[in-house]
């Protein structure tokens, strides 16, 4: 079990992707939230049993499988089906995400949390810090347009719809400022391994 687990968040096109492949790179385990959502309403799954029984066989796609474009407009419509999806799922994701870190090997972990300030902090206790990609939103609009090809009101539309960047920054006990190219991220991320793997090293020690 590693002695030290770090959240990572970030808003969308922060560079969150970059900053894990980056920790990775180093042999860092990360366990990602997105694959945990995906694999809590696999095929066969309770997790998608309980989404039909909450949502009806509306929920599915022709081959069994959740239909995940129908199912996000319907909770971006309906505030209380979102949290009924929300109830349903996040629970699975969590715990998922705490077996992945529990079970890695190596110094430390990261646990890639997108939504981490939207569900907030409390809901995470083993996380022993969280590291937040940060980005101005002007940079953050541009990436999402050139990234996504999409118009500017659905871009301002999506960063709206997250939790803001200071609520962000408020749980984060580290910041990378990710304003610059992917070489400047990836010597960010190594002064930041250099001193996780430090800290993990102080509290192993500091436990046996």
């Amino acid at each position: 079990m590693v002695a030290l687990v770090i959240g990572l968040t970030g808003g969308i096109a922060s560079g969150k992707s970059a900053a894990t492949a980056a920790f990775e790179a180093r042999g860092i385990v990360v366990a990602d939230a997105d694959l945990a959502a995906h694999a809590a309403v696999a095929l066969g799954s309770e997790g998608l049993a309980e989404v039909v029984a909450a949502f009806g066989t509306d929920a599915l796609a022709a081959d069994g499988n959740l239909d995940r474009a129908a199912m996000r407009r319907r909770i971006f419509a309906d505030s209380d089906a979102r949290k009924r999806l929300e109830a349903i799922l996040h629970p699975r994701i969590r715990l998922a995400l705490q077996s992945a870190c529990e079970a890695a090997t190596g110094p430390y972990a990261i646990a890639a949390i997108p939504l981490l300030a939207e569900g907030g902090r409390a809901h995470y206790p083993w996380l022993d810090r969280v590291l937040v990609i940060d980005v101005p939103v002007a940079a953050q609009l541009a990436r999402l347009l050139r990234r996504d090809g999409i118009d500017k009101t659905l871009a301002q539309e999506m960063i709206a719809a997250q939790a803001t960047r200071d609520a962000r920054l408020a749980i984060a006990d580290d910041v990378i400022v990710n304003d610059g190219s992917l070489a400047d991220l990836d010597a960010r991320i190594g002064e930041l391994d250099i001193r996780y793997r430090a800290l993990a090293a102080a509290r192993a020690g500091s436990t046996q």
